[in-house]
């Protein structure tokens, strides 16, 4: 079978290239081979390669940015999995695509299911929240995996960043109200091909095929960078401040805990508590 995976040195695509494999061939197609704000190059890839299957493991991510890139991040998160989900549906493929915890506004106090009411509250939110209903519309066979915090041993995340800073600052403020899952990279993209295997990929749903992948568990940004803190030893020390106290271009959902049960039952997934996952993690990290 072959894979087309967009997306190339990102965190979760840099997982997906190992964790796909025991599926198929996969090709991957990063910024240079395929430009997500071009449609035709998307279009001119697909229509080359002519996979069964494509995992769309590419975003744009930039939260804050995103305010004042709009018509960039639409293109990106919005239009081209459209275009991906259209290729899927001429060349007969089915298709993976990954959004966010972030198409919810936090306000509700239990963990979000699949079918709550999405409302985001950002830019970025609103750009995948418009890709997942592409996706829908297109009618493809598809997955779209929501997953919440991503990170891993590369690229740009919370846990490098606090690592960094723990080591050059002697205090380091982090938001204390607000609350997810954080999602190891690595994990997510096991997962990922957990779920495929159980299924041949002409075989995944075209409707309500909408899961939450997280980890168990959940915490507030404060209490993930004193874990990291804790497991790393770390000099500096982690301080508690307010969402209010922390200005940034886009709003955050004050809790985007997302319910797995969804997924734990239809495929036996099992999900492990986040701490867990960050002990992994974090030990590929250490000198």
């Amino acid at each position: 079978m072959k894979i087309l995976l967009v997306g190339r040195n990102g965190q979760l695509a840099w997982e997906l290239q190992r964790t796909l494999n025991v599926l198929g061939e996969v090709f991957v197609a990063g910024a240079a081979e395929m430009n997500l704000a071009d449609p035709d190059a998307i279009v001119r890839v697909t229509g080359a390669l002519r996979p069964a299957l494509i995992v769309n493991a590419a975003a744009y991510t930039a939260v804050d940015r995103a305010e004042s890139e709009r018509e960039l991040a639409m293109a990106i998160n919005a239009v081209a999995p459209g275009v991906l989900a259209a290729e899927a549906v001429r060349l007969g493929a089915a298709l993976v695509h990954f959004s966010t915890d972030y198409v919810f506004d936090g306000e509700q106090d239990a963990p979000y299911g699949e079918s709550d009411p999405p409302h985001p509250l950002n830019v970025y939110g609103a750009s995948k929240l418009a890709g997942e209903l592409a996706v829908q519309q297109a009618g493809c066979p598809h997955l779209i995996l929501r997953t919440s915090w991503l990170y891993g041993a590369r690229g740009s995340n919370f846990v490098l960043t606090m690592l960094r800073l723990l080591q050059e600052r002697p205090e380091v403020a982090v938001v204390a109200d607000q609350s997810g899952a954080p999602c190891w990279s690595r994990w997510l993209a096991e997962a990922t091909a957990f779920l495929l295997a159980a299924h041949h990929p002409r075989e995944l749903p075209r409707q309500e095929a909408v899961y939450h992948v997280t980890p168990a568990g959940e915490v507030s940004w404060h209490g993930l960078a004193c874990a990291i803190r804790e497991l790393m030893q770390c000099p500096g020390n982690v301080s508690a401040i307010a969402a209010a106290d922390y200005p940034s271009a886009a709003r955050r959902p004050r809790s985007s805990v997302l319910s797995g049960a969804r997924v734990e039952g239809d495929f036996g997934l099992h999900r492990p508590h986040w701490r867990e996952l960050l002990e992994l993690c974090l030990a590929e990290l250490r000198p």
